[in-house]
């Protein structure tokens, strides 16, 4: 997974940049053809906002999250992320085959 970080109005510390890649990891977890991440990290007065784009074989995912706390924020995308990888991974495996397998036609 290749990862790219940028910041707007904030300066990506080594450290905000090892929190991100330690929550991203939490998505490689369930979904282990996660291809490439770009992370924009974003400080507008009070406002904190972090937004990715992941692209995934079959598509491309999209989630942002604005709070007080640039940690914060980090925490509610990589949490939005996880529930559309979870249903992207679901609607890539076929569940009606398995179903027709297990009735007995006799």
């Amino acid at each position: 997974m290749q990862l790219t970080l940028t910041g707007h109005h904030v300066e990506i510390t080594p450290a905000l940049k090892e929190y991100v890649n330690n929550k991203l990891t939490r998505l490689e977890r369930h979904f282990d053809s996660v291809t490439n991440v770009t992370c924009i990290l974003t400080v507008e007065k009070l406002r904190h906002k972090a937004e990715a784009t992941v692209n995934v074989s079959g598509g491309t995912l999209y989630a942002d999250a604005v709070e007080s706390d640039m940690y914060a924020s980090i925490d509610g995308l990589i949490d939005k992320l996880d529930r559309q990888i979870v249903r992207h991974k679901e609607k890539l495996t076929d569940h009606h085959a398995r179903e027709s397998q297990k009735r007995d036609y006799s």
